[in-house]
């Protein structure tokens, strides 16, 4: 049989493997130099995060399903793709005080590369009319150990998948199941996500998501640049529109710097399919985000060019929604209605362009989407995407 699996993760038969190393048979051929590690940390802030690293011999990448299924980083041909926060992950969720007053404590854990946010909710923290917390800020999935994972290597098709499911449910309330499947190819620059939200009850239920996909350096530099298929722009609020005229490009650190988030319309092919391309300022090293505006059809793009200790970073972030407040986006109908039992799929890839001439045809990709139709740029935040 082409497809061996291995289960890591499975509480409902008490399984867990702290640590394995599997590595293809000498006599495979489509998956030599590939390894799939799995690792239980055990120092400081990650005491017990389990971690599930992909080698498939040029790109290689590290799963944490004790945090939603997210991706803590990646590293392409030994150069990281990814982010240095100021918070020393990956951290266990015990440490994140999601639910604390401010509804700002998701913040305690976010050093993650991929990290996504929902699925009751997933932007702004939201309070009730006493001033309690009702949805924490980016909600409550990244927080959510799996409670199932299993890996996969295909001898065949030199394929390697890792599958989890997450639950986020709550008695009386939302029943939520996220169902993952990442994958990836030996010695192919790319990872694949297909996303499955599940409504678990016999009731009608909702749900949001946001992908928080997080870049730093060095392919975040002075003159970095952000690139796709632009319909409209529109800052966020008043400290965006301060810097709408460079909103797609980046300059160097700069300590105190405060964010500036843009909220996006992009444009697609026939089926949908679009892209978000970030490349370095020499053009050298690059990342695409593919992903079909039926199924995402909000993007966010966060600025946040501190200094790099204080976390120079931004994050490209294709959604169902954009991060707003629930009940605002729920005013707008951005909040996806899931029936009885039903199911809301989404697809993913990132790709990682490693010279210039991988980076240079992405940016063409772009431009074919593009056209010859030029975006729509607010100079100010307009009615129906902002709360502010």
């Amino acid at each position: 049989m082409a497809v061996k699996t291995w289960t890591v993760i499975d509480s409902a038969t008490n399984v867990h493997v702290r640590d394995l190393t599997i590595l293809p048979p000498e006599a495979s051929t489509s998956l030599r130099g590939c390894s799939v590690t799995k690792r239980t940390l055990s120092a400081g802030l990650s005491e017990g995060v389990a971690t599930v690293r992909v080698d498939n011999g040029q790109l290689a990448f590290e799963l944490l399903p004790t945090r939603g299924m997210g991706i803590w980083k990646a590293w392409i041909a030994g150069q990281e793709i990814g982010w240095q926060s100021p918070v020393r992950g990956p951290v266990h969720p015990q440490f994140v005080p999601w639910a604390e007053p401010s509804g700002l404590g998701w913040l305690d854990g976010f050093d993650e590369l991929f990290v996504r946010c929902g699925l009751e909710s997933n932007g702004a923290p939201e309070f009730d009319d006493r001033g309690r917390v009702r949805y924490p800020l980016h909600g409550r999935i990244a927080n959510r150990p799996a409670h199932r994972v299993e890996i996969q290597l295909d001898d065949e098709s030199g394929e390697i998948t890792v599958i989890g499911e997450v639950d986020e449910t709550r008695f009386l309330f939302h029943k939520l199941r996220l169902r993952t499947t990442i994958s990836t190819r030996v010695g192919e620059p790319a990872i694949h996500l297909r996303d499955e939200v599940v409504n678990l009850a016999d009731v009608p239920g909702s749900m949001q998501m946001l992908y928080h996909v997080n870049f730093g350096s060095p392919l975040l530099d002075a003159g970095s640049r952000f690139l796709a298929p632009i319909a409209v722009v529109v800052p966020r609020d008043p400290r965006a529109a301060e810097g709408i005229s460079g909103w797609d490009a980046y300059l160097a650190e700069q300590p105190g710097y405060a964010e500036q988030v843009y909220f996006l319309k992009l444009r697609g092919d026939a089926q949908g399919n679009s892209r978000a391309l970030l490349r370095n300022a020499h053009g050298t090293l690059g990342v695409t985000l593919h992903f079909n505006l039926q199924q995402l059809p909000c993007f966010s793009l966060w600025k946040n060019t501190s200094a790099l200790a204080d976390g120079y970073v931004t994050g490209l972030e294709p959604g169902t929604n954009y991060p707003n407040t629930r009940s605002f986006e729920q005013t707008q109908g951005r909040v996806v209605q899931l029936p009885p039992r039903g199911t809301y799929a989404m697809d993913l890839q990132l790709s990682v362009h490693a010279d210039a001439k991988a980076v240079a045809a992405a940016e063409r990709a772009v431009q074919e989407l593009q056209g010859s139709k030029a975006p729509t740029i607010f100079n100010q935040p307009q009615p129906g995407w902002s709360a502010v």
